[in-house]
């Protein structure tokens, strides 16, 4: 690839590998920097950190080269805060607007604040980000136009290429958006997206649960309003079809994105921040992971993480 490769694991366990064998070689140059962002994981779930049911061989060949945290503590327990504090370098508990994001809220990342991004870019660093989002788009809630370019965006804080899921796996919309803009849509069938008034005619988990063929809701988070996939979300959702992910092969989508960027920048410095989804709910693997585990769902989720 060119340059050593720093590889960070956040979770809450975490992994520093180093760039290079010595500290002089860690000056001389700029190590490639990789921030795999684990959603949901503990540190109880790997076996680097004793995890006898599931074995999880490729982070353990990472912890083994690395750093493995015995002691860590996080500013938040949920998605949205503990994202903005980690690409912020802020207490998300000192703003009131950073608690778990619906699926359209505006970007509570704003762009006149300083990034971890921003400072790669400075220091001359190609940046991107890959995966799950869940920080909002656009500037106010709502407000967001899903049928043309989002803005404010990724771009404007820091980002040179952004491949990420709207917001998260189990709130509309479901789909994908590449450099502000959603991926595989068709202007014939345009998306329109609600989180207080369903869509006249859209199905919903909870009065069609025979449509709900491949988990059913959740009845204590509201899980139970748009069908996407056989599965019900929260938020309502009408439109864009074509450009619906399929939850089977989300993992797909972004690793090949990830490493198409890896290899796209392999002879500059860059940055790389690689946030999954595998085990945040819905949990639906990819085929040849399920019944793997011999824990359900959430252990095979764990071996597709691996």
């Amino acid at each position: 690839m060119g340059k050593k490769i720093v590889q960070i694991i956040g979770a809450t366990s975490a992994l520093i590998i180093p760039a290079s064998e010595s500290l002089a070689q860690k000056h001389a140059e700029k190590p490639n920097v990789i921030f795999i962002l684990a959603d949901d994981i503990g540190y109880g779930d790997l076996s680097c950190y004793g995890e006898k049911t599931i074995s999880t061989p490729n982070v353990e060949a990472l912890a083994a080269k690395g750093v493995r945290f015995t002691d860590a503590h996080a500013t938040a327990a949920t998605s949205t805060p503990s994202r903005y504090s980690l690409l912020t370098g802020q207490y998300a508990w000192r703003r009131p607007d950073t608690g778990v994001a619906p699926g359209d809220a505006g970007m509570i990342i704003r762009p006149e604040q300083t990034t971890l991004a921003d400072v790669f870019k400075s220091a001359g660093y190609a940046t991107a980000a890959v995966g799950k989002w869940h920080l909002g788009l656009g500037d106010k809630t709502g407000t967001q136009d899903w049928n043309g370019v989002i803005t404010p965006g990724l771009k404007d804080i820091g980002f040179d290429y952004s491949y990420i899921m709207a917001a998260t796996g189990d709130r509309v919309p479901c789909v994908f958006v590449e450099n502000q803009q959603v991926v595989n849509l068709d202007p014939s069938d345009p998306i329109q997206v609600s989180y207080k008034t369903p869509f006249p005619g859209e199905p919903l988990g909870k009065d069609h649960p025979e449509l709900l063929t491949k988990l059913k809701p959740s009845v204590n988070h509201s899980h139970n309003q748009a069908i996407v996939n056989g599965i019900s979300r929260i938020g309502y959702m009408k439109g864009g079809k074509s450009a619906l992910w399929t939850d089977e092969y989300i993992a797909d989508s972004i690793t090949s994105k990830a490493v198409k960027f890896i290899e796209e920048n392999k002879d500059q410095p860059f940055f790389l921040y690689f946030a999954t989804n595998d085990v945040h709910v819905p949990r639906v693997p990819h085929p040849q992971f399920v019944g793997k585990s011999g824990m359900g769902a959430r252990g095979d989720a764990i071996l597709e993480f691996d």
